[in-house]
């Protein structure tokens, strides 16, 4: 299948299932997963950051859309996707990737794991210091950005796990 196609594909349907399916999820009363930054950790590596800033945006946007959360994941997506390049870089001990034939799931998997844990920590961290606002409020922001990182981290593995077997 097409690259193009297959990233268009795994955009919707991240979108979907995070709105139909997990948003209705809410363990412990507020702890709910976000596999919607699956595709930012998936999507094809390139010397180019635009695209995927753009694609994150809107993949953030969308979330917002239907949660009627302001913007607050739109923000945390574009962030965790700035850094995703360098953090991959950082974490390999290249300068220079091969673009071209990279993929994320080839990483040994501490490696892997590192990454998916340093972009989940990143994006709850900034998604709900953006949505509480408030100094006072730290213990809920981290609380909840650990718990909810959790179960993100855990749910991301089987799904690259399952990606991976389909190939």
């Amino acid at each position: 299948m097409n690259e193009i196609v297959k990233n268009s594909l795994l955009f919707i349907v991240l979108i979907l299932v995070q709105v139909i399916i997990l948003n209705n999820i809410n363990f412990l009363g507020y702890i709910n997963p976000f596999l919607y930054i699956l595709f930012v950790i998936v999507f094809p590596l390139r010397k180019d950051r635009g695209l995927l800033l753009i694609l994150s945006f809107l993949l953030g946007l969308s979330i917002d859309f239907f949660l009627d959360s302001g913007g607050v994941n739109a923000a945390a997506t574009v962030c965790i996707a700035y850094i995703r390049l360098p953090l991959i870089k950082a974490l390999t001990r290249k300068s220079e990737i091969d673009f071209p034939v990279f993929k994320i799931i080839k990483l040994p998997f501490l490696k892997l794991l590192s990454f998916i844990a340093i972009i989940t920590l990143t994006h709850h961290l900034v998604l709900f210091s953006l949505e509480y606002f408030k100094f006072a409020e730290i213990l809920t922001i981290l609380s909840r950005t650990i718990l909810t990182s959790i179960f993100t981290i855990i749910l991301i593995i089987f799904s690259l796990l399952l990606l991976n077997k389909n190939k």
